[in-house]
């Protein structure tokens, strides 16, 4: 049998710092008798040499496309937008399988080039929960830049908005400076912070829960809501609202203009971090803002001028992780580790068989999608 292979792509989203693939794991691929290509990399918070040190194999960034077409290529976020026909096997979140904004132009870029894609989204155990996920570390920085951001509008007295992030080197790092900042805040108000979560029983509402805990918002002072638990009023009464549900149907709207504008002066939410970020879908239930805030632009101010209270920003960054690029991706790829050395015997794995069906199926869909356009033509 021919020696395993992986090569670890870089990332090209901008701010993007986390790896699929960690020193920590890739030593334990390699221990277990696979060859680990890795892209040069300035951008990704593991340093080359740590790879190197493992016994990887250090290749040219953004290589990959030259890599032989049997070598399977493993990245995060999305390839950048091209026509260029895929003839490798990619793992990787792909965003394509919701009929999300272009998504079948990516598939048919598989299509032309007879390549496969396993959506690490849809890496699923036999319960429908994902094998790894981003979650836990998605909601603790939601909750982080919520904080952050309320401790910059209640100090300025709303004059001042949070400015550009950049990842912390560790989790004590970040809920040190919070914890400082804090202080100052319920000073401030005269009061403890409140803060709401909704969606607390899942992975991204616990790592948002654990956040609150650890920057010093006492227990009492922490709502933890599921979905049956929405009563609108509320909302408005806490200052930090953390949306963290996964959005699969239409929902009641949490808050939206004519519940700000009912509550007037009586309103005490300032922040929102919308984790769950569904900026553009339909159902999104909390219709205040229309675009995904960055890094280098945390949060997005909400028009409240008319309806009284103060000021009310949103924060909707789509890669939250990357605030912790390091613990993100070592807990993310020590929990795909297992499926990753299932990967060579993939045919009799369950969790890949299923996957490389969702493509096929997907990869149909798109196909006969772009033919209709073609015929609409």
């Amino acid at each position: 049998m021919s020696t395993p292979q992986l090569w670890l792509r870089c990332e090209k989203k901008e701010f993007e710092q986390r790896a699929a693939l960690t020193p920590t794991t890739s030593k334990k691929l390699i221990d277990a008798g696979f060859e680990i290509y890795v892209e040069r990399d300035e951008q990704r918070v593991f340093e080359d040499s740590e790879y190197e040190k493992v016994g990887c194999k250090l290749v040219e960034n953004s290589g990959w496309t030259k890599a032989p077409k049997d070598m399977p290529i493993i990245g995060l976020k999305e390839l950048p937008v091209s026509k260029d026909p895929l003839p490798h096997t990619h793992i990787q979140f792909a965003h394509c399988y919701k009929q999300q904004g272009g998504w079948a132009e990516v598939l048919m870029r598989f299509h032309e080039g007879n390549g496969t894609l396993y959506d690490l989204e849809f890496l699923q155990e036999e319960n429908g929960r994902r094998v790894a996920a981003f979650g836990f570390h998605a909601g603790f920085a939601g909750a982080a830049v919520a904080c952050l951001a309320l401790a910059t509008q209640v100090q300025s007295e709303d004059k001042e908005r949070l400015q550009a992030l950049q990842p912390y080197p560790n989790e004590g790092e970040l809920v040190r400076e919070v914890k400082n900042k804090f202080s100052k805040v319920e000073d401030k108000l005269g009061r403890p912070v409140r803060a709401l979560v909704i969606g607390a029983l899942g992975r991204c509402g616990r790592g948002a829960v654990d956040f609150l805990e650890k920057a010093g918002v006492k227990s009492e002072n922490i709502h933890k809501w599921d979905m049956r638990e929405t009563a609108k009023g509320d909302i408005l009464s806490v200052d930090i609202f953390v949306n963290c549900i996964y959005l699969s149907t239409k929902i009641p709207h949490f808050v939206d203009h004519a519940t700000l504008k009912a509550a007037g002066n009586n309103r005490n939410l300032r922040v929102i971090a919308d984790v769950s970020c569904d900026t553009t879908n339909p159902n999104n239930p909390i219709p205040l803002y229309d675009i995904n805030t960055t890094f280098d632009k945390p949060t997005v101010d909400v028009d409240t001028s008319s309806y009284g209270g103060p000021a009310l920003s949103v924060c909707s960054i789509d890669h939250l992780p990357t605030l912790l690029p390091r613990e993100a991706s070592e807990a993310f790829s020590t929990d795909l580790l297992p499926s990753l050395l299932e990967f060579p015997n993939r045919q009799k794995a369950r969790v890949w068989t299923e996957a490389e069906e969702l493509f096929k199926k997907k990869k149909a869909e798109a196909v006969e999608a772009t033919k209709g356009q073609t015929n609409g033509h």
